[in-house]
């Protein structure tokens, strides 16, 4: 089998596709067949040793975290997935392994693949609906008849957050290009704002809750877009702000994690039509480290990119 791995923390020159072998899955661990991968910049930022804290020193390392897939088997201890079983789901940072043949996930980082649901959208969800749901839910406790504002809401994460807001039945609005403000209005932003030509800090409007899921926002312009008992929510965490975050309750840095309700909920959400995110090409696994090492330098796609394994 092969994968995309790397022997030393750095650059996107250090991304080979090699032959490995796919370890036994442990206790509470699966081993799945991939069949799309997508890439996320959390792959890179890992590669770049970000995160060495928490990935640690051993190599060759993995990457990839999203993928959707097929249970070959399963580790003691597993009752929720099967042999054969269709899932879709994430890695552990901490290993990595979506960009390649096969993967090993934690089962609570999983979910059953509906039917309804192709194994090409199901791949996307994982990452940015975790996030998403992260944010909304688990630090904002977002509940419906409420009003959200989205920074980056094109982006993966923002999409999400989009479409989970409004199938709990919040408002949304946000900010995003102007060349994306269609599509933002066709998943449900009432009000968008080109982040181009707006000053965020000038919008008169007030939110419960503010997602700067792009990581672009002034704090302090974040807070000042906040109702009474608002909460604005940070995707670009660092010491410094978990720091601020203990002087204020109403700042809140968000990381992705992952636990089994959510991926449920991702899944239902998805089959019931009120989740999908674009995908804007699809390649095979020979071609990623060249699409991986574009986009990490900027490139633009407008969706998703699925690397295919077979």
């Amino acid at each position: 089998m092969k994968r995309i791995q790397y022997h030393q923390y750095g650059g996107p020159e250090l991304m080979k596709l090699e032959d490995f072998q796919l370890r036994t899955p442990g206790k509470g661990e699966v081993a799945a067949k991939v069949s799309f991968a997508a890439i996320n910049p959390i792959d890179w930022k890992v590669r770049k040793g970000y995160l060495k804290m928490v990935t640690g020193k051993t190599f060759p390392r993995a990457m990839g975290s999203d993928f959707s897939g097929t249970v070959i088997s399963v580790g003691p201890g597993v009752t929720r997935f099967k042999p054969g079983d269709a899932v879709f789901g994430m890695a552990q940072i901490k290993d990595g392994g979506a960009l390649g043949e096969a993967v090993i996930a934690p089962e609570t980082f999983l979910a059953k693949r509906p039917d309804s649901v192709s194994l090409e959208d199901a791949a996307c969800l994982a990452t940015p609906g975790v996030t998403a749901w992260n944010g909304l839910f688990d630090k904002a406790g977002l509940k419906g008849g409420k009003s959200v504002f989205i920074n980056g809401c094109t982006g993966a994460v923002g999409e999400a957050a989009i479409q989970l807001a409004r199938r709990l039945g919040a408002t949304v609005s946000g900010s995003c290009s102007a060349q994306a403000m269609e599509r933002a209005r066709t998943i449900g932003v009432q009000k968008a704002f080109d982040y181009r030509t707006t000053d965020l800090a000038t919008i008169s409007d007030r939110f419960d809750v503010v997602y700067d899921t792009a990581g672009t926002m002034k704090v302090a312009t974040g807070l000042q877009l906040l109702r009474k008992g608002g909460v604005f929510l940070d995707i670009d965490p660092t010491p410094g702000k978990f720091i601020r975050a203990i002087v204020n309750r109403r700042f809140k840095p968000i990381i992705c994690t992952a636990r089994a309700d959510i991926l449920g909920g991702l899944a239902s959400a998805a089959a019931e039509g009120k989740l999908r995110l674009p995908i804007a090409e699809i390649i095979p696994l020979t071609d990623a480290i060249t699409m991986l090492t574009k986009l990490e330098r900027g490139h633009k796609l407008g969706g998703k990119v699925l690397v295919r394994m077979d």
